[in-house]
């Protein structure tokens, strides 16, 4: 394999994850990887962490930043690697991910990137559920059908005609940058695991799930008004605000908003019926949250045990 790869972890007062974080970056065996940490200036013992890896890292800093995109953005000025993975400090690769990802992306130099699906675990490392993906054009990004950061390794060529990440944006900068990629390049997906997310009450996306609607609708208007984008977007301009506003609903929901969640579906299905219709499941599920809470979590343990069936052997790896 001729390729060379750079691992970016951007973090942040997460030491009750880091270590777990780098060792399934470690032990990917990839001959010659670079590997970097960049810190916030934690204050809860990160740093130490960090430090106890430092013969096996290529880099790290710890200083106070603009946030994780501008992490990431130090990571990338600071690597070589013909490949980029982004692995968050509460996020896992699973065991033989990244090989497979430099495989393809070997075998195949059209792609700019590659994405598979992502377990989703909870603070103590239990699989609770699996984001599973498929084949997604420009147009279905565009329209907020939103892939997971840490499945995707990207061409740093990709990267550069994208120039990195936008620090104005905190909550779905992944996607921007995605889009500006895929607008430029080609995405391929692999139908199987790469990575586990976590999904715990000081994460972004539980603790701040009204904000990815406000970038979501952010990401729209930019969308249809940025001259790499307008153009195409212009002609799906509704799917776009539809999607975004399907978006909206579907964080609302995994916060636990739920009357805000059914009122940003009313609006997503007055401008994409057919999205909300994909997701009919998920808005009964919200409904239900309006009645009963209980019932309605016990419905989504009762879907999502059938959604890991077959899953169960990644468990050993995420505790």
């Amino acid at each position: 394999m001729d390729l060379s790869l750079s691992v970016i972890t951007p973090s942040y007062n997460q030491a009750g994850y880091l270590k777990q974080t780098m060792d399934s970056v470690f032990c990917q065996g990839i001959p010659g990887m670079e590997y970097v940490v960049i810190d916030g200036g934690s204050t809860d013992g990160s740093v130490d962490i960090i430090r106890s890896y430092e013969g096996r890292l290529t880099g790290w800093i710890s200083e106070k930043d603009r946030g994780q995109a501008d992490a990431v953005n130090k990571g990338a000025a600071r690597t070589k690697g013909d490949v980029i993975g982004w692995l968050n400090s509460d996020d896992l690769y699973l065991p033989g991910a990244v090989k497979k990802a430099l495989a393809y992306l070997d075998g195949h130099p059209d792609a700019d990137a590659v994405y598979g699906d992502v377990l989703s675990i909870d603070g103590d490392g239990k699989l609770i559920n699996v984001m599973r993906f498929g084949q997604y054009s420009a147009e279905d990004l565009m329209t907020f059908r939103v892939i997971s950061q840490p499945g995707v390794f990207f061409r740093r060529s990709a990267w550069e005609k994208a120039w990195g990440l936008d620090l104005s944006y905190h909550y779905l900068l992944d996607h921007h940058l995605w889009l500006r990629m895929i607008s430029r390049g080609k995405f391929v997906y692999l139908p199987e695991p790469l990575a586990a997310a976590r999904f715990h009450p000081a994460a972004k996306n539980r603790a701040h799930t009204e904000d990815f609607g406000r970038e979501a609708y952010r990401l729209a208007d930019w969308l249809l008004t940025d001259p790499l984008t307008a153009e195409r977007a212009g002609r799906i301009e509704k799917q776009i605000r539809g999607g975004a506003a399907w978006l909206d609903a579907h964080y609302l929901s995994d916060g636990g908003e739920a009357g805000k969640s059914l009122k940003a579906y009313a609006k997503a299905f007055r401008l994409y019926p057919g999205r909300v219709m994909e997701d009919k499941n998920r808005l009964a599920l919200t409904a239900l949250m309006m009645l009963s809470p209980k019932a309605a979590e016990k419905v989504f343990r009762e879907r999502a045990a059938k959604r890991l069936e077959g899953l169960r052997i990644y468990e050993k790896y995420l505790g």
